[in-house]
């Protein structure tokens, strides 16, 4: 089971980043055929691969293989700028569903536009 959450994870992940898989085996240094194998649920990637994918795809090791539900970006090669920007996007997400949660409680309608 957790071998094709892993095939599953890495597929998506590559085709958000709209690459093939012979251009993601370019990228972390393997054989297409390597990446195949871990799409189809066959092998997992080695630890080097492993990296080497979290890397690439701003997310941690245990998100891609382990199957954690929390995916974890890396926000090391933004800019002090950018990352005030996630920090506020979050807060403003964060106040939203607090908000939503409290009118569920209380029978209130609320509408947002964010």
């Amino acid at each position: 089971m957790a071998k094709k959450r892993a095939a599953r994870r890495i597929r998506k992940l590559r085709e958000a980043c709209g690459m093939t898989q012979a251009e993601l085996a370019q990228r972390v240094h393997v054989s297409r055929s390597s990446v195949q194998s871990w799409e189809c649920g066959q092998t997992y990637p080695s630890i080097d691969s492993c990296i080497a994918l979290a890397r690439l795809f701003h997310v941690s090791t245990d998100y891609l293989i382990a199957g954690s539900r929390h995916k974890v970006v890396s926000l090391a090669s933004c800019s002090d700028r950018e990352r005030q920007l996630v920090v506020e996007m979050l807060t403003m997400f964060e106040e939203h569903v607090q908000t939503r949660d409290e009118a569920r409680l209380t029978g209130r309608v609320c509408i947002h536009d964010l």
